[in-house]
This record gives C-alpha cells, structure tokens and sequence, in this order.
C-alpha cells in the first residue's frame, strides 16, 4: 500500500508517503519486544532516518515503531508513534479488519510447519533413543557406569581417537 518499499536506511524496515507525510517504519512482533538499550538504539535509527529524509525531500517524517499484535494505548513516545495490533495493521494497509483477515492463512502455514516439525522431531527423537540405547543399555535399562565413564572418563578421549582412526 501507499507504494511503500523496504529501506535501505539502517534499522528502517519500511518507507512510504501518505498524504503528504512520509513514514518511516521499523516493525518488531509485539509491543514488549526490548531492552532498554534496543529502544536506544530504535530512537538513534528514526533520529538519523528522519534528519536524513528531511534533508532529502523537504516533507515532514513521521517515524512508527510498528508492532505486528498487543497494544499500546499511549502512541506518543516522544520522538516516534508506537502502534500495536490492530492499530499497525490499519496504519499500514487503510483496513480496519486486516488484522483479523490475516490470522486464518497463518493458521493453515503453521499447522502444515507445525506437522512437519512434529514428523521431524519424532524421528530424532527415535534416532537419539536407539542410539543411546544400544550405547548404554543392558536389556532395556541404562548401564549408569557405562554413560559416566563415555561421558566424564579419560578413557572416554582414548576411545574417540581409536573409534576415528580404525573408520579410515
């Protein structure tokens, strides 16, 4: 919308002009999303970004850290507009629902990404088990001397270097 782009400013995300102001954004997932020296070095960034296009274009610069979900009901942080969740998303597209209208296509991504993870994290989890239990079980219980000693004893090094050389 509004022909933004991505910046090629430091720490700016986004640039746009909409009704003869031009923005420039910085977006981060929700509103408590860091230190005290992150929201520094945010406040450098719009500093620098909004001297810079102002030299530049003439125009007032308006500059937002957007938050993609959470609230904020006092925007004004002294130096740039803070919008959250529905806020942001009405800010950057004119919509007042977008933030609704995007929850169910994130929701079909992540249960697909979400049942991927869960098939890949099984067979790990399979993989590891067989391993360790043919490494340190007798008969299905754990052999506690056997996982010290690979785990802590010297002998542990020794066996390493024996088990690299004899696979060459």
């Amino acid at each position: 919308m509004y022909g933004a782009k991505k910046s090629e400013l430091t720490g700016i995300d986004l640039e746009f002009e909409k009704d003869g102001v031009m923005y420039v954004v910085e977006i981060k997932a929700g509103w408590n999303w860091g230190n005290s020296s992150q929201i520094r070095q945010l406040r450098i960034n719009f500093k620098n970004a909004k001297k810079l296009l102002r030299s530049k274009i003439g125009n007032k610069v308006v500059a937002v850290n957007g938050c993609c979900f959470g609230k904020d009901n006092k925007p004004d942080k002294n130096g740039y507009v803070k919008l959250c969740g529905q806020k942001f998303w009405e800010f950057i597209s004119g919509d007042k629902e977008l933030y609704l209208d995007i929850i169910d296509p994130i929701g079909h991504k992540t249960k697909q990404k979400n049942d991927e993870f869960l098939e890949s994290y099984a067979q790990i989890v399979n993989k590891l088990t067989l391993g360790f239990s043919q490494k340190f079980c007798d008969d299905g219980k754990i052999n506690w001397e056997k996982l010290v000693r690979y785990n802590s004893g010297f002998e542990k090094i020794k066996q390493i270097a024996k088990e690299k050389l004899d696979s060459y």
